[in-house]
């Protein structure tokens, strides 16, 4: 089994990198320290490399459609890791989980029609909807400051793995309005609700007693679900990831269920997502719109990619989610050491951490700006996840231990400098 060094820093500079190389280009100082957009600091594993060399290596890109060994790895990774049995006519290809909601929003609203998120949220999903002339309604999660929680710590079967993965957590910082889910849906006569499992940014991953409750709801009323469940494979310990479409045989009737190898395996940049869709139906109207896109074949290599990933990259995977997990006891440890005024809000999934700056006193765009300008970083501003995001900054922790560090050391020092 190869051994990856997660430690060693990879220059991305000029490498046409949205994360680094286009600061300037969003109105940021060139020489800010990112920590923002959802990609990693980690070159992929070795089997999906030799997979890409192999393809280069022939030299022609043509047209491209996978056959038997790409269904096969996507399915028995989905059996395997998620415990959900699929079949190969389910799964509809698209170069990415946005582009699928923005075809699903369109294959099953019209305009005007509303559509349900849970803020904050994922950014693109207001945008989606508000770009095809669709109505967002917020269904906002409740948020319990870390003063209102009690620490729950995670025990596991095995000692020295417990001492390991020596990772707190808490009761849950977010959780669900169920009365104020279902009172929106009927008066605004929601037609589509996109869920976010696990939750990015706040990083919950959602129960199957919280997933059923949120499924009867959307069957009584007729709600199709578009579930985007991309973050699926980083899950820390004492906890676990369910399919929503997996809850409840008749909620997979009327979901749509978002996947891509693009995050766990760091692969956005190859733009290819795997959306399983069991209904018939609901297929047919997705496929339809997908083609009034002009959109047909996948991406060559990303298919390649893709197949390897899931066929043999989860060694490569296993020792990311421990280094991970590392990373976060160090973010944990630092600022609860260093810079009290921040909380960090305990993560059960995603390798984006949501930081809780209340205590500093300033919110929104100066926020934002005192992260830039003062601290030298670039995250990600609460806003843009919802109103209720306001006080917050996430923050991408896969990355090399030493970058997180520096990020943590300047944001220290501009803390200290508020006062």
């Amino acid at each position: 089994m190869t051994t990856y060094n997660f430690d060693k820093i990879t220059n991305r500079k000029g490498t046409n990198c949205l994360k680094y190389d286009f600061a300037v280009e969003r109105g940021k100082p060139a020489d800010v320290l990112p920590l923002w957009v959802a990609d990693m600091d980690f070159p992929v594993s070795e089997e999906i490399s030799k997979s890409l060399h192999a393809a280069v290596e022939h030299g022609i890109y043509g047209y491209t459609q996978p056959k038997d060994a790409y269904y096969n790895a996507v399915m028995n990774w989905m059996e395997r890791k998620h415990n959900w049995k699929t079949k190969r006519e389910w799964i509809v290809k698209t170069p990415g989980v946005v582009f699928a909601l923005g075809a699903a929003v369109k294959a099953f609203t019209d305009p005007g029609d509303a559509i349900l998120i849970q803020n904050p949220v994922y950014y693109p999903f207001t945008n989606i909807i508000r770009d095809n002339n669709r109505k967002v309604v917020d269904n906002t999660l409740v948020y319990h400051p870390v003063t209102e929680r009690t620490v729950v710590p995670v025990t596991t079967d095995d000692a020295s793995e417990q001492q390991i993965n020596n990772v707190g957590t808490v009761s849950p910082a977010y959780q669900i309005d169920f009365e104020d889910f279902e009172r929106k849906i009927e008066q605004e006569h929601v037609k589509l609700f996109i869920l976010c499992n696990p939750h990015n940014p706040v990083g919950r991953v959602w129960t199957v007693e919280e997933l059923q409750k949120l499924g009867e709801i959307c069957l009584r009323h007729h709600v199709i679900v578009v579930s985007d469940e991309i973050h699926n494979d980083f899950v820390y310990p004492g906890y676990e990831h369910t399919v929503f479409a997996n809850v409840d045989p008749r909620f997979a009737e009327f979901t749509l269920t978002c996947t891509a190898p693009s995050k766990t395996f760091n692969l956005a940049g190859l733009q290819i997502s795997n959306i399983f869709i069991p209904n018939e139906n609901l297929r047919k109207a997705f496929k339809t719109e997908i083609d009034r896109t002009g959109y047909d074949e996948p991406n060559a290599l990303g298919v390649v990619a893709c197949e390897a990933a899931y066929r043999a990259g989860e060694d490569w995977l296993e020792q990311l989610r421990a280094y991970l997990l590392k990373n976060l006891n160090f973010l944990r440890d630092f600022l609860q050491e260093k810079i009290p005024q921040i909380h960090l809000v305990e993560p059960e999934g995603t390798y984006l951490v949501w930081l809780d700056c209340s205590e500093l006193g300033i919110t929104g765009k100066e926020l934002d700006q005192f992260i830039v300008d003062k601290a030298g970083l670039w995250l990600d501003g609460g806003s843009m996840f919802g109103p209720s995001g306001a006080a917050f900054q996430r923050v991408n922790i896969a990355c090399p231990q030493a970058t997180l560090e520096l990020a943590l050391n300047k944001l220290k020092a501009a803390v200290d400098n508020l006062k």
